[in-house]
């Protein structure tokens, strides 16, 4: 009895400890952005165009079909983006009194403020 309880407890901290490893690895992944409500964005990311409106990058992560990839929406709430409503290949994210329009294509990440 002893034992299964021993290798259950080292099972589980494996587990936890392989979860906490990776949101620290993807974390490492995203960088903040200066000008644009410190949103992160993926290091791999090319920016392409910046307005005043917001910032537009290639990402080959991007798709239209599903989105932006898991890791990147535990980066946007890491760092305190809550998730609102989708319509098409748009995502609204708030944090405070701050709104952004996350537009994810085929290989295309757009960023825009939202007033």
């Amino acid at each position: 009895m002893k034992e299964k309880i021993g290798w259950t407890l080292a099972i589980a901290a494996l587990l936890i400890g392989g979860g906490i490893i990776y949101y620290f690895i993807n974390l490492s992944l995203y960088e903040t952005t200066e000008g644009l409500y410190e949103v992160p964005v993926p290091k791999n990311a090319k920016l392409v165009m910046e307005n005043e409106h917001g910032k537009n990058y290639e990402w080959s992560r991007a798709s239209e079909e599903n989105g932006i990839p898991y890791g990147y929406e535990l980066a946007l709430k890491a760092n305190g983006w809550k998730k609102g409503e989708r319509e098409g290949a748009s995502v609204f994210y708030t944090k405070g009194q701050q709104k952004i329009d996350v537009i994810s294509t085929t290989k295309h990440l757009d960023i825009l403020r939202v007033n």
